[in-house]
């Protein structure tokens, strides 16, 4: 309520361009950052780097929260605490953008295993973007008054950052938010655009893995045998029908069978198949439902089949890489809709759809009492890329593909104007 009577008293006005000096300030800043991409529990550099800029700008920093986190607070008098997040980690992707600052970076991930690294999600234009907010916060601290909380988060690609940050203490060190705040470039938008939306926007995302255990032998034998590939490929149709027969058709769910494994040769029935899922949903009662019947088909089908209690199929839920959904509260919404549409022009704020992608920033609003929060898409394709796609059919790359490429130079402006102007008007003085 609190929220709505001050949505009608008011949008404070953030220009949409930064100074030329501080927009090439920027575009190097994203530029290097694009170049040295970091693994996920791996972003030293980056932190450091990025800590560094917060502190020159007169922010009180603390690194190494939650891993390689850094928490940057901005005291402005007495007010709300908005939390503005933005994710450090890069992809195991080979960059083949053939851009100029391309990454050709080629480090260890957290088993010390060497990969290429790309920011093929663009978290690059994230940071850029949160410290061009905090310089405009800090340059225009005559139109607010609260307390900015400006976080970098690592891990975002494995869903564990923002509980290791949260774990670690991040609202009982650290200023506790009234509103937490965040954007994700998409692949799919115009730069200069930005997506909105109310409600879920993000699905709770869980990795499920399954060994479907037999008695192995001869091929030409199979009686004398309990074939492991044949029971995995009727769990494989099976778990089709939860989405279908066991959830709610006004609810959503994905089911994915990503990976399956078994056997070493024509002739031999061997005795184990490995599978990996991913499990989507939104509602945490259509997760455990889903996760229940998964447990429920896989035991009973081994049992179907003549499997000993002591050979039936074993079910991991990975519960630590679980990334709960993202619900964007919707009075927040509605204050976010209008301090944006203000600093960009309406005709630049569309509405969209929720997706079925994950993101672990729904779990800083998750906490007890839970904290109204928002994450909304910022446009990052050039608009004649997206016109050419309309009438060729050709494909835009996707997140996490090898080519994607931001048009980062209005990426980046429309950002910190629209992160700005959303975070300046949560904290807005009382006119």
């Amino acid at each position: 309520m609190r929220l709505i009577k001050r949505l009608a008293a008011g949008i404070v006005a953030v220009s949409l361009l930064a100074t030329p000096a501080q927009a090439e300030d920027l575009v190097k800043l994203y530029k290097y950052l694009h170049a040295h991409p970091e693994l996920s529990l791996r972003e030293t550099k980056t932190a450091a780097l990025l800590a560094g800029k917060l502190r020159d700008m007169g922010y009180d920093v603390t690194e190494h929260v939650g891993g390689t986190g850094v928490v940057a607070i901005l005291k402005n008098g007495p007010g709300p605490t908005v939390m503005i997040r933005a994710d450090m980690d890069g992809l195991p992707v080979k960059e083949q953008t053939g851009l100029p600052y391309a990454s050709t970076v080629v480090t260890k991930n957290r088993s010390d295993i060497e990969k290429p690294a790309m920011h093929a999600c663009g978290h690059d234009i994230h940071m850029t973007v949160l410290m061009g907010t905090a310089e405009k916060m800090r340059i225009n601290r005559d139109k607010w008054s609260g307390t900015l909380m400006l976080i970098l988060q690592p891990a975002e690609e494995l869903g564990l950052g923002a509980g290791a940050m949260l774990k670690d203490g991040l609202f009982e060190r650290f200023p506790r938010p009234d509103y937490n705040l965040a954007l994700h470039d998409k692949a799919t938008l115009a730069a200069g655009k930005v997506g909105i939306v109310p409600g879920w926007a993000l699905a709770n995302v869980d990795s499920v893995d399954i060994t479907v255990r037999g008695i192995g032998g001869h091929g030409a034998y199979p009686h004398t045998t309990r074939d492991p590939i044949v029971i995995a490929a009727n769990l494989v149709m099976a778990l089709q029908t939860i989405v279908s027969r066991e959830t709610n058709p006004l609810d959503s769910a994905v089911v994915t069978v990503g990976s399956i494994h078994g056997g070493t040769k024509h002739n031999i029935i061997g005795d184990e198949v490995r599978l990996q899922l991913t499990l989507r949903s939104y509602k945490d009662d259509v997760r455990m439902n889903t996760i229940s019947s998964i447990k429920r088909m896989a035991k009973n089908l081994g049992r179907t089949y003549g499997l000993p209690e002591d050979k039936l199929p074993i079910v991991t839920v990975r519960d630590a890489e679980f990334t709960p959904a993202t619900y964007n509260d919707p009075a927040l919404g509605a204050w976010i809709r209008a301090s944006i549409s203000k600093a960009i022009g309406p005709e630049n704020v569309r509405d969209m759809e929720p997706v079925m992608g994950g993101e672990d920033f729904g779990a800083y609003g998750r906490v007890e009492p839970k904290i109204p929060s928002f994450l909304f898409w910022l446009g990052a394709v050039d608009p004649k890329d997206i016109e050419e796609a309309k009438k060729t059919g050709k494909r835009l790359p996707s997140l996490h593909s090898p080519f994607f490429a931001p048009d980062y130079k209005p990426t980046i402006e429309t950002g910190v104007a629209a992160m700005s102007a959303a975070a300046m008007d949560l904290m807005k003085k009382d006119k």
